[in-house]
């Protein structure tokens, strides 16, 4: 009698959610994000050799520059030093990236895809990374 009692109150908590809209149709929204840093020297020479030779071929400057192809989509660089390389690089709708590189030497590079990803990286001398983040 109370698995009867419980099994009739769950259907009609079901049905009554179901007639007055509660329930809403599951959504997929979320991010995934991958950041690669050298672990020597020359991996980091590699990195920054790799991402300048990027943003010549895409018509920045060597020392990085924003490409953006998309919709509602915001990009900053701060450089408070020397010899700092910035790229960022948005595919796709909504996305939010910040560089801020402080003192010299820095290089990163920020590839979002997809839609609506949000990065903020900070380097603070001598740092090298690559960010790559895919949203959906």
């Amino acid at each position: 009698m109370n698995n009867t009692i419980k099994t009739i109150f769950a259907a009609g908590t079901l049905a009554l959610s179901l007639a007055l809209g509660a329930v809403a149709p599951a959504s997929a929204a979320g991010s995934i994000s991958v950041v690669v840093t050298p672990t020597d020297p020359e991996q980091a020479q590699a990195m920054r050799m790799g991402l300048t030779m990027f943003a010549l071929v895409q018509g920045m400057s060597e020392n990085g520059g924003i490409s953006q192809n998309g919709i509602g989509n915001m990009a900053g660089v701060i450089q408070n030093g020397g010899s700092n390389q910035a790229v960022i690089v948005q595919e796709g709708d909504g996305h939010v990236g910040t560089i801020e590189q402080n003192g010299d030497d820095n290089s990163c590079g920020l590839f979002q895809f997809g839609e609506a990803t949000e990065s903020h990286i900070e380097q603070n001398g001598g740092e090298t990374c690559m960010a790559f983040q895919v949203g959906f």
